[in-house]
This record gives structure tokens, C-alpha cells and sequence, in this order.
């Protein structure tokens, strides 16, 4: 990123209410700029990697005659190369350039979901869903990762929020699309789930192709802005995060770094927990909702209320979080949420009772993940320790959805006791890591205060008392004792 030119602001300086209009203004026109954008790729990311729920329930396990072991294998294999591919992508997005990976994952992935309807066997699913996960990874951490190099880290939770909650709204626009596709069953000789695939992926691929004109890499490249607008995005920037402007070079000690700080542990683990939960209500609702006795096309269109409950739920949640500069009550406060719904759920007497247990847990786990992306997001410095922070997040999110997969073996539906209890009680631990971390993270924070002649030692000069170069922040990064943890 190319440093602000201040000798434009030597004469002449603008009034601090001219610079506030000016910043919202360019802010605002950041938000119309890049997050319909960002929301139109994850919520195809999450549309084509879930649209398998919807196409079991469509015919796809019994037309390919597939057992319940082989289903979850297909949906399963999905999450390896998904994994995998998540660290080097969040690690290479910088060198290769968001405007080029970005498209070219979601027009790759396109093509994999449109062949997912044209599969005729067991074996030919497992090899696209392999092939869909590996493009498929590295989008929602990138996107993250990109969001944190536009916003500062008070406005994070609120933008993740906003193209997060396409994941719910793609759950109800899904269950819609579906029920309507379902009607094309037989039309030139291919069953509904496959036009279901077929339709889907070619709208995805042709958004791809969209997405290298629509996708800038930095605010200097935002369609729309004034170079004042863009110069004052960048100086907000360098003041929330003064280790965004050094020209810093990859290391695997960044990555060491990362992997080894408690909060980013903490996180790991509620990530593994919410990734389950969440994995399971995306790609199992549909099929949970039939087994409690309703018709097929009726599944697809009852599962369109929880999550779109979850999509109001995860952009308000995600409004105070950023209005008060919150992260842990927030994320503790709305998992509550999920606790009450799966122990409805597990109490529920009958199917109306338990479908209406869905409108608690499914927003409750939905609207949790932006506040812990951004919390993952907010407190790892500089760039690569960031990107790892964030990669290893959702590496631990879709091993939960590895395990989700195994969570519903259809002759334990439709209560799913074992599995209810399990969700129950990962929602609970979420709770009290949240509580744990801000515990951990303030803490720290006064930690650091206490200790900053000591943290900075070399950085600072004995007799001036003044801050060393960006060497501190380089080598320091998060745990500078100017930089406050986000609680």
C-alpha cells in the first residue's frame, strides 16, 4: 500500500468537520463499492456448497442410490481439500492480488457445481465435491482477510456481518430456489436436483467473470473516489493499524507467532464448536425438517424462516457489536440464543414445538460467527500474522463441518438426541470461552500498559522516551503495548 501524500494537507488544512463528512462519505461509498460484491460471493459460496441438503431432499441420494454413509462421504470429502486450501490462499492473497483470485475461485467453482449435475454415479459426486472444496476454501477467510485491509477494526464485525448473513438469507433463498426448481424434474431428460446443480453453477460462473471487473485490491483502486477520499481511507487505516503500511516480507515466524498466541487458541476452539453446529443447521435443516413429517417441497419452504430469522439476528447483533466496540458479551449473549434453541428442541413434545426451536438455534449460531471473525481479525498483527489468524479460524470451522456430517444419520431422526445434546453443549462452551477470552484479552491489555517500557526495551530511545520506527510494530505487532486488544 502507497504511503499518504501529506504535503497536499501543508496549507490550506480542512476543518475537522470538512475531514469527518469527507471520511463518512468515502466510507460510505467503500460499503457500496465492495460489499455487495463480497455478499454476492459468499452467499453463491454458501448457496453451492449446501445446495447438496437440497438436493437430497430433490431425489439426488436415492436416483444415485446411495446409502446414508455414502451421502455423508460426498458431503464430507468436500472439507479436505477446503481446509488444505484455506493457509496458502489466505497467505498468497496479497501476491497474487484479491481482483485475481477472488473471480477466479468463483468462476472455477461455478463450473464444479454446474457438473455436479450432470454426475450419474457415487463416485463421480465424491470427485466434484473434492474438486468444489478445493476452490471453494479460501473464500469466506479471504474475504475477511480483504475486508480488514479497506475497514478499521471497529467497522470489521458489522461489514463481515453484512456478507456473512447471505449465508442465512442463501439458506432461505435455497429452500425457495429449490422448491421451484424441483418443478423442472424431467425436463430434457435430467431429474430436479440436477437442475438444481446445473442452474446454480452457471449463475455462480457468469458472477465469476463479473467479479475481475467489480473487485479492486486496495482503496486506491475503488471505482468512485476522489484521490482525497481514497488518501483519507488509507490514513484511517495507518492510525488503526500502524503495521498495515511497512512493506513486510512473508515468514513462517509470523505464522509460528499466530498459531501460538492464547486468544488465537481460544478462537480455534470456538471455532471448531460453531463450525458444527453451523455446519449441521446448513446442511441438514431441509432434511431435519422432513423427517419431523413434512412433505418435500414443504421442508424446502419451512426451512426458509430460521434462516432468515438468522439474517436480521446476525446484521443487529453485528450493529451493537461494532457501535460499542464489542466482541465477547455479543458473541456470549447471542450463542445463548443457540443454548435455548437446542434445549427447546431436545424438550420439544411435538413437531411444531420443534420447528420452532429452529427460529432460536439457527440465528443463535448464525449470528455469532461475524463477531468471532472479527474478533479473530482484530487482534492478530501485522499482515501475515493476521492472515494465518483468520486461515487457521476457518481451517478449525470446517473441520467442525467434518464433523457435522456425521451428526444425522437419518435412523436417529428425527429428534437426533445424541446430536441435539452434542450441539447443546458446544453452544454452552461457546459461551464461556467468550467469556474466558475478553477475560484473557483485558487482561492482556493492562498487562501491556504496565509493561511498555519493558515490551518496547530497544524500540525506544532511553532519554527521549519516544516509539522506535515501524520496527516495533513489525516485530512486536499485537502485542505492541499501544495496540488495545479488542474485548
Amino acid at each position: 500500500m502507497r504511503k499518504v501524500d501529506d504535503s497536499r494537507s501543508s496549507t490550506n488544512s480542512p476543518s475537522t468537520e470538512t475531514l469527518l463528512n469527507l471520511e463518512k462519505r468515502a466510507v460510505r461509498k467503500l460499503d457500496y463499492a465492495i460489499l455487495p460484491v463480497m455478499t454476492m460471493f459468499y452467499l453463491l459460496s454458501f448457496l453451492d456448497r449446501a445446495n447438496i441438503g437440497n438436493a437430497r431432499v430433490a431425489g439426488l441420494q436415492a436416483d444415485l442410490g446411495l446409502t446414508d454413509h455414502e451421502y455423508q462421504i460426498c458431503v464430507t470429502v468436500l472439507f479436505v481439500p477446503y481446509i488444505f486450501a484455506e493457509l496458502p490462499a489466505n497467505l498468497l492473497l496479497r501476491r497474487i492480488g484479491p481482483k485475481y483470485l477472488m473471480p477466479t475461485l468463483l468462476t472455477a467453482w461455478g463450473i464444479m457445481v454446474t457438473l455436479q449435475g450432470l454426475v450419474t454415479s457415487y463416485a463421480g459426486l465424491v470427485v466434484c465435491r473434492a474438486f468444489l472444496g478445493l476452490v471453494e476454501g479460501p473464500m469466506f477467510p479471504g474475504i475477511v482477510l480483504y475486508l480488514s485491509g479497506f475497514y478499521t477494526r471497529s467497522e470489521l464485525s458489522l461489514r463481515v456481518a453484512i456478507f456473512f448473513s447471505s449465508a442465512s438469507l442463501s439458506g432461505a433463498f435455497s429452500g425457495l430456489l429449490s422448491a421451484a426448481i424441483m418443478n423442472m424434474d424431467g425436463l430434457g431428460g435430467k431429474a430436479g436436483w440436477s437442475w438444481i446443480f446445473i442452474l446454480e453453477g452457471i449463475f455462480s460462473t457468469l458472477v465469476g467473470v463479473a467479479g475481475f471487473f467489480l473487485t479492486p485490491s486496495t482503496p486506491y483502486e475503488v471505482l468512485g473516489l476522489s484521490d482525497a477520499e481514497k488518501d483519507i481511507l488509507v490514513r484511517r487505516l495507518e492510525i488503526d493499524r500502524p503495521s498495515i503500511t511497512p512493506d513486510d516480507r512473508f515468514s513462517f515466524l509470523e505464522v509460528l507467532k499466530a498459531l501460538k498466541s492464547p486468544h488465537v487458541i481460544m478462537v480455534f476452539m470456538m471455532f471448531y464448536m460453531l463450525g458444527t453446529t453451523l455446519y449441521g443447521l446448513g446442511l441438514f435443516l431441509p432434511s431435519l425438517v422432513k423427517q419431523l413429517g413434512f412433505s418435500a417441497t414443504k421442508s424446502q419452504l419451512l426451512s426458509v424462516g430460521p434462516f432468515a430469522a438468522g439474517f436480521f439476528v446476525t446484521l443487529i447483533s453485528a450493529y451493537f457489536s461494532d457501535r460499542y466496540n464489542a466482541r465477547a458479551l455479543p458473541a456470549a449473549l447471542i450463542s445463548s440464543l443457540a443454548v435455548a434453541g437446542f434445549a427447546m428442541y431436545l424438550k420439544a413434545g411435538d413437531k411444531y414445538v420443534a420447528y420452532g426451536a429452529m427460529f432460536l438455534a439457527v440465528p443463535g449460531v448464525y449470528a455469532t460467527a461475524p463477531v468471532v471473525s472479527a474478533w479473530m481479525a482484530n487482534n492478530s498483527e501485522p499482515y501475515y500474522r493476521r492472515a494465518t489468524s483468520i486461515a487457521v479460524g476457518f481451517i478449525a470451522t470446517n473441520c467442525g463441518g467434518i464433523t457435522s456430517t456425521w451428526l444425522y444419520p437419518s435412523n436417529e431422526g428425527p429428534r437426533f438426541t445424541k446430536t441435539t445434546i452434542l450441539n447443546l453443549v458446544f453452544s454452552s462452551l461457546i459461551v464461556v470461552g467468550a467469556v474466558i477470552n475478553g477475560l484473557y484479552l483485558s487482561h492482556q491489555n493492562k498487562n501491556k500498559f504496565r509493561r511498555r517500557v519493558q515490551l518496547l526495551g530497544s524500540y525506544v530511545d532511553a532519554e527521549l522516551k519516544q516509539k522506535g520506527s515501524s520496527k516495533a510494530w513489525m516485530e512486536l505487532g499485537d502485542r505492541y503495548p499501544d495496540f488495545m486488544y479488542t474485548i
